[in-house]
Parts: structure tokens; C-alpha cells; sequence
């Protein structure tokens, strides 16, 4: 295939309520499947409740090329944990977005109206968001903010270890970045996540102790405190986020 020849594919955006709702149309093939994921991981990652992805004008060129649509789920399905899914008009595709096993992880409906009446297409989490300076007080106002809206939302249990894990979070930030972190907090009732962005693209990493004498890092002590803990891309560098449940209350 010549250059003027790739394929492309095209993705608008719109918003129902809380959901986000891309229509693609073009080719999925080897040279679009990571635009494509990538766009889809994008839109989640603003926090929408859902995003229904309607690919009724999308042309298929092999059915693996289908995975781009699980790829896409498992890198938000530990965080931000927002439900991807498919309408698709045609009945031969959601057939073989179902003999593909891709419905098993994202669900597929003929109709975006139909998508929208699928479990998690509801709001069922609450979020709060704060752009920080990159000083050393944004370290007590991330505190401030935690204690605030974990107390708002009925989660004072979880206020002591959600501030140990926002401390560590920021101050790697200041420390190994020239970023101003922005700090995320929500919760689901259960579970609170603390999330902490960046604009620098390098990989968190967890350093090893040298000595028995030497303080654990941020990260370590990060991992030893939630359920668990990850880092996603962004468009502009990373996020890296913990989750804790009632079995990390300190």
C-alpha cells in the first residue's frame, strides 16, 4: 500500500449526560488499530461514565483486527474503570464481535439508545478534581482536598491511608518531574481512588532499599498501603493512581 493509499479512520465525539459517545468511520486495519485504541483510551481516561463507541460506519478489514476493542478495555479496566461499548447497525458485525469473544469484555447493541440502557451507563461514581502548583504546598493541599471530599462522601475511614498514598504521589511529582500535578479523587461507595497526573512520559519505577537503614520509596510505600496501584498514559504524560478498600484503613 502506497502512501497515499493507507487507510485512516475517523472519530467525532459527542456527550449524552455523562457518556461519551464516539461514531468511527473508515478502515480498521494493522495501520489504524492503534489510533484507534488509543482514542478510545483517551476518552476514557476524562472520566465519562461510559463511552459507547458506534462503529456503524466502520469498515472491518479482518476480524482480529476486532481486538483493538478488548486491548482497549483492559487498559482502563483497573482504572479509571469506565465501561466501553459497542453499537454496530450491522448484524454480521455484532455477530462476529460475538464469535470473536470481544462481547465478553465489551458489550455490543444495534442502537446507541439501546447502549445506553447498559448496566454502568449510569452515573455510580463521584469525583472530584484539583490542579496543583509545583511547590511543596500542594502537598497539605492535596491532603485538604482528600480529607474534604472522602468526609463529603462518607468515607472518613479511609481519610488516614488515601492521604499517606496522595502525599506519596505528589511529592514523586515534584521530585522527579518539572510537572504541576493535578490530583484526581473518587469513589464508588466501596473502594476511593487517588490519582495523580503528570506531564512527564517516563514510567513510574519502585527503586530498591540499599540498606536496611535507607527510607522506603514513595511507590513502595504506595504498593504496601492499596488494594492496588498502576500508572496510565495520557496525551500529555501519565497518571498514575491507587485504589483502597476498607482493608487498608490505617
Amino acid at each position: 500500500m502506497t502512501n497515499d493509499q493507507r487507510s485512516t479512520v475517523t472519530v467525532s465525539a459527542d456527550t449524552v449526560g455523562a457518556v461519551t459517545v464516539l461514531t468511527v468511520t473508515g478502515m480498521l486495519d494493522a495501520s489504524t488499530y492503534l489510533l484507534l485504541r488509543d482514542t478510545i483510551i483517551k476518552a476514557a481516561l476524562d472520566e465519562p461514565e461510559a463511552v459507547i463507541v458506534d462503529i456503524s460506519g466502520l469498515e472491518i478489514c479482518t476480524e482480529s483486527a476486532l481486538a483493538v476493542f478488548t486491548s482497549a478495555r483492559w487498559q482502563v479496566s483497573r482504572w479509571p474503570e469506565v465501561p466501553i461499548v459497542l453499537v454496530s447497525e450491522n448484524d454480521a458485525v455484532r455477530r462476529a464481535i460475538v464469535r470473536n469473544g470481544v462481547a465478553r469484555y465489551v458489550p455490543v447493541h444495534a442502537t446507541v439508545s439501546a447502549a445506553l440502557g447498559e448496566p454502568g451507563c449510569t452515573p455510580s461514581r463521584r469525583r472530584a478534581r484539583m490542579n496543583l502548583l509545583a511547590e511543596p504546598a500542594s502537598l497539605k493541599r492535596s491532603r485538604d482536598l482528600v480529607a474534604e471530599q472522602l468526609t463529603a462522601w462518607s468515607q472518613d475511614n479511609l481519610i488516614p491511608v488515601a492521604k499517606v498514598i496522595v502525599t506519596a504521589l505528589v511529592e514523586n511529582v515534584l521530585t522527579h518531574t518539572d510537572s504541576a500535578p493535578s490530583v484526581r479523587v473518587e469513589t464508588n461507595g466501596v473502594t476511593v481512588t487517588v490519582a495523580v497526573e503528570d506531564s512527564s512520559r517516563a514510567p513510574p519505577s519502585v527503586s530498591e532499599a540499599r540498606s536496611g537503614r535507607t527510607p522506603p520509596s514513595g511507590l513502595r510505600i504506595v504498593g504496601a498501603l492499596c488494594r492496588t496501584w498502576g500508572n496510565s498514559p495520557t496525551p500529555s504524560g501519565k497518571t498514575v493512581w491507587a485504589i483502597v478498600g476498607p482493608e487498608n484503613r490505617l
